[in-house]
């Protein structure tokens, strides 16, 4: 096992990071979920999804059982990353936040996020503590102090291939024109993909893929503000990622009280056991039989 001073990742964890390169380098728009833990995590990984997200607010919901208003630590969130790192085989994207302070806590967030087994961070431009981004009451700060962080997260990285996405937040701040001068002023600076939170329609959508020409990620957020699309309506546009931040955590919050009222009403879940999972295929999916065969070995 490395020492926990080791900043080098492993041969297993290049591989992820590179495999992330190709998939930024290819033809087709990547389509990914960001899991609120890791057995949804493993679930996605299973059905074919080659990019997972780790995002604040499926931490915060899941870990803490609050809204994504900057309480998460950084510490919290590092524990997270290296959990769900841990059982995938597909690369991670974690949430930086705002770096979770100033310049040396960027720094910190770059190498912890690196030696927990993420692939790639984003980091945005948002006043510390920071709100989801279909929040209101958002505010920003200067795109020069946005920038300073952007090059210490840069220079950090132990390895080139690990991801940085630059977010803005300044649609619903300062309007669209300010949120593109930032996205420009961030792919300039040496991002790897520009991310403008929350546009709120699809010509604005098209506009940011239009006047920022740098890959770009889209948010898709059911009951966000920003009009969702079909990832190939996207891929259109000119987009490089989609990705839905909260969808596992809707529709686990959904089964959950349909369990729930079957057993109040009915006092028994089997009669929904169309809409779940078997024993089985959970007991494979989370690798039992690997864990058992040690025993005959």
């Amino acid at each position: 096992m490395p020492s926990v001073e080791n900043t080098q990742p492993d041969n297993l964890q290049r591989s992820k990071n590179r495999r992330l390169r190709d998939m930024l380098a290819g033809e087709q728009i990547v389509r990914s979920f960001a899991p609120h833990d890791v057995f949804t995590a493993r679930i996605l990984e299973e059905a074919g999804i080659e990019l997972l997200f780790l995002g604040g607010f499926g931490v915060s919901a899941s870990v803490l059982g609050i809204p994504d208003v900057g309480l998460t630590t950084l510490t919290e969130m590092t524990e997270a990353v290296r959990r769900m790192a841990d059982r995938l085989t597909v690369p991670l994207i974690a949430d930086g936040d705002t770096g979770h302070g100033d310049l040396h806590n960027v720094a910190r967030t770059v190498r912890d996020f690196e030696r927990a087994g993420a692939s790639g961070m984003l980091l945005e431009d948002q006043v510390a503590p920071k709100r989801c981004g279909h929040f209101s009451g958002k505010q920003v700060i200067p795109a020069e102090e946005m920038l300073d962080k952007l090059k210490v997260a840069l220079d950090t990285r132990s390895d080139p291939d690990f991801v940085i996405i630059a977010r803005t937040d300044a649609r619903a701040v300062e309007g669209l024109d300010a949120a593109i001068e930032r996205a420009n002023q961030y792919g300039d600076a040496g991002a790897d993909v520009c991310f403008v939170e929350a546009p709120q329609s699809v010509d604005e959508l098209a506009r940011v893929v239009r006047d920022v020409p740098f890959q770009q990620l889209a948010n898709m957020l059911p009951g966000g503000v920003t009009p969702i699309l079909a990832a190939d309506e996207l891929q259109q546009l000119g987009f490089r990622i989609v990705v839905d931040p909260v969808g596992t955590l809707l529709a686990t919050g959904f089964v959950m009280k349909l369990l729930a009222t079957a057993m109040l009403n009915d006092g028994r879940v089997d009669q929904l056991s169309s809409q779940m999972l078997s024993f089985a295929e959970v007991k494979k999916l989370l690798g039992l039989d690997e864990i058992s065969n040690l025993r005959h070995r």
